[in-house]
């Protein structure tokens, strides 16, 4: 099935939903915010006044799940998401990372002292103009601390109603279990695409414990080629790659809440078309 030729815009509720924590349910067609920022992931945006359409578009589309990170900018992609969205629509979920400093255009250093993470959480729900946030993730397990301190800095945080729900990010199955029996663990966000499936395990883990599976990197440059299984797919359905890669992401499991990011409307657009992209059981097949 390809893309519907109709005038009416896709919305993000093709993708299906997913629930958090049993009590928060979002469209599996998010959005991160990344891409809101400056070269590197620094500084200001090159066209501010276009990342604030991206993110009010993205609303406009039925994306209620927006995914950042203090680290962004760093503060620059949580200031623009308030700027352009606050008051936020009812439903509509902010969720942001603490866990890395930034010393520079992408350079990224693990810092998960349980004094720097609550001040980082503090400092995100100023930006974000919040009084509790619906999931807050821990963007690295810092190696330099003890993990039950973190992971008893995340509880800290639950227990003082500044955290709704928790996640990590980057993490394999035992990390998981191990910050499980301190905390409860909602999701968990790992590099994954059609071409780099290294955390195959976690997220078929994901699928079967209820988490939900938040792919970073959605497509990697080696699945372009113009032989290769994306591109066939894309070429059968008349789509991008890009929107096969997503498409892919999300028959793939339905533990996937996937976020790609984008600082462009036109591509914002494009990548929440593909929520309406069926592949068939042949493209399945060869993507593997």
């Amino acid at each position: 099935m390809s893309l519907p030729r109709s005038a009416a815009p896709a919305q993000a509720a093709a993708a299906g939903s997913i629930t958090l924590g049993g009590d928060l349910t979002v469209n599996r067609m998010g959005f991160g915010a990344m891409r809101l920022t400056g070269e590197g992931i620094w500084g200001e945006p090159r066209d501010r006044a276009e990342a604030v359409r991206v993110l009010r578009r993205a609303v406009e589309l039925g994306v209620d799940f927006i995914d950042t990170a203090d680290s962004y900018g760093p503060d620059v992609s949580e200031e623009i998401i308030a700027e352009a969205l606050h008051p936020y629509p009812s439903g509509l979920v902010i969720a942001t990372k603490g866990g890395l400093l930034r010393p520079g255009p992408d350079r990224w250093v693990p810092n998960g002292r349980p004094e720097h993470l609550r001040r980082q959480l503090e400092g995100s729900l100023r930006r974000l103009r919040l009084e509790r946030l619906d999931l807050y993730q821990l963007h690295r397990i810092d190696p330099k601390v003890p993990a039950d301190e973190q992971f008893g800095a995340l509880r800290e945080f639950q227990q003082e109603g500044l955290v709704r729900h928790l996640g990590l990010s980057e993490v394999g199955v035992e990390e998981i279990d191990a910050a499980r029996r301190v905390v409860p663990i909602v999701s968990v966000q790992n590099l994954y695409n059609a071409g780099d499936r290294k955390w195959e395990p976690v997220v078929e883990y994901s699928e079967r414990e209820g988490l939900a599976f938040i792919p970073w990197f959605p497509l990697s440059a080696g699945d372009i080629e113009e032989d290769g299984p994306l591109a066939r797919a894309a070429r059968r359905h008349g789509i991008t790659v890009y929107q096969a890669a997503l498409a892919w992401l999300l028959a793939h499991s339905p533990a996937m809440l996937v976020i790609p990011g984008t600082s462009s409307v036109r591509h914002l657009e494009e990548n929440v078309a593909a929520a309406e992209v069926r592949l068939t059981e042949e493209d399945l097949r060869d993507l593997g």
